[in-house]
């Protein structure tokens, strides 16, 4: 199956280049769209490096002149669990992802439609949050379960000329919503714990995607409204690991209840000539439609922890969470862009506690970006993340405190500090400490990761 949904990628992006990429003064989805340069490769890209640019024939430039555009990257982890968690060990993980970008409008006079859709090759010896350590807060964003797996698949039309898009295909949320640019210098930076543990096989976000819909509306410069429709359930109800109930990406599920995100951004002093300290604010929310289980009462209105009740949790109808991003540059270099200099960032957001495994999340930290004259790439920072379990799953533990003697989960925090350093152009090592307070909510318990990220473009 690996195999053969390669091989239809490929042809994907065969076809494309031959019957059929974003300009690069679109607006872009996060890092994972870089600008392209008119010879067709990333700004930053290891390419520069080898003989041609790496295109000794001419072929990237050729697609580029037509719309079409292509990326590679490839990030590699090796994590050590060097005290604490469930066990300690030296895991190696990696993520090959291909992307594929085309501008229909400049290939096919489709104006303002576009094409995009990328591959996760996922290989790993371990994972260190689910296996070392024990946790539930991200330690290392690429973790997953090994496979070859189709991310996304959508066309994109502008509308309004050009103040508005619509985008409908197979999608990942976590692109687009409840995200802080300052942050993607993190190895722990993804999507956050609280809708990761709230939402069915942990909503549309890495590695998962799922069919739905999104609208943007940019009605004045530095104000975006965001609405996204999706599949409720990206791998569908089951045992077992969600990721292996949908091991390709290939379910392509579209009738289960519905998961709906809303966001309003602002944004300022982002725009190439600003001198002013950048910042942006975010508020959002996403409400499920489906059912969820109570986190502490059964359907018999006795609690789940009774041994001699039913066992089986109260049913309630819909979720729903709320949330607000902001990011503010302290300090700016003398023409520096919006990444320069010092920024600080944070999330904050709340959810019911009676069908929450966590109600409160909090993260945030401090970026330093080429601060040295000598070193303009390179970026240092640190960052918290706060994962407070429900007053629910609290309640739940302590009913089963009358017998078991199983610890009470209360929160779990962690602490990244990590360097970024560019070697060359689109390549890039990392060194990164995590320090991990009550994994998995036992207070009994710490963890300490060392990690080692190496960073690849072409």
């Amino acid at each position: 199956m690996a195999a053969l949904l390669l091989h239809a990628w490929l042809g994907l992006v065969l076809l494309a280049a031959v019957a059929a990429g974003a300009r690069a003064d679109e607006v872009r989805r996060r890092t994972e769209e870089p600008e392209y340069r008119p010879d067709g490769l990333p700004e930053r890209s290891i390419a520069t490096a080898l003989p041609g640019n790496g295109d000794l024939f001419g072929h990237r430039r050729w697609l580029a002149a037509r719309g079409i555009y292509y990326n590679l990257w490839y990030r590699n982890d090796v994590l050590a669990s060097t005290s604490g968690g469930s066990q300690r060990e030296v895991i190696n993980q990696g993520l090959l992802e291909p992307s594929l970008s085309v501008d229909l409008g400049q290939l096919a006079g489709l104006h303002g439609l576009r094409l995009y859709t990328n591959l996760f090759l996922i290989h790993n010896t371990g994972r260190i949050r689910r296996d070392l350590v024990g946790g539930v807060n991200t330690i290392a964003a690429i973790e997953a379960a090994p496979t070859v797996r189709l991310s996304e698949l959508w066309l994109e039309q502008q509308l309004l000329g050009g103040l508005a898009r619509f985008r409908a295909g197979q999608l990942a949320a976590d692109a687009d919503f409840f995200f802080a640019q300052a942050a993607d210098i993190f190895l722990q930076t993804d999507w956050p714990t609280i809708a990761a543990l709230n939402l069915p096989s942990g909503g549309p976000a890495y590695p998962l995607s799922t069919p739905g819909a999104l609208l943007a509306l940019d009605p004045e410069p530095g104000v975006t409204l965001q609405l996204g429709v999706y599949n409720g359930n990206p791998a569908g109800p089951g045992p077992g690991d969600e990721q292996r109930r949908n091991r390709h990406g290939l379910a392509f599920r579209v009738r289960d209840p519905a998961l709906v995100l809303a966001e309003l951004q602002l944004s300022a002093n982002q725009a190439p000539g600003d001198t002013g300290l950048a910042r942006t604010i975010k508020v959002g929310g996403w409400t499920h439609l489906g059912q969820f289980d109570h986190r502490r009462l059964a359907e018999d209105g006795g609690l789940l922890a009774d041994p001699a009740g039913s066992g089986a949790p109260r049913r309630l109808r819909g979720s729903w969470g709320l949330y607000a991003v902001g990011e503010h540059q302290l300090y700016r270099k003398r023409g520096g862009d919006e990444e320069s200099g010092v920024t600080a960032f944070g999330r904050a957001s709340v959810a019911p506690s009676d069908r929450s495994t966590i109600s409160l999340y909090l993260d945030g930290g401090v970026v330093f970006s080429g601060l040295v004259a000598t070193r303009p790439r390179d970026r240092f920072g640190f960052s918290l993340i706060y994962a407070r379990f429900s007053d629910a799953v609290r309640g739940f533990d302590r009913d089963r405190l009358a017998g078991a003697g199983a610890a009470v989960r209360e929160f779990e925090m962690n602490l990244e500090v990590t360097y970024v350093a560019e070697v060359r152009p689109g390549f890039s090592l990392q060194p990164a400490l995590t320090h991990v307070w009550r994994p998995g909510g036992d207070a009994r318990r710490e963890a300490l990761v060392l990690g080692f990220r190496s960073y690849l473009q072409f």
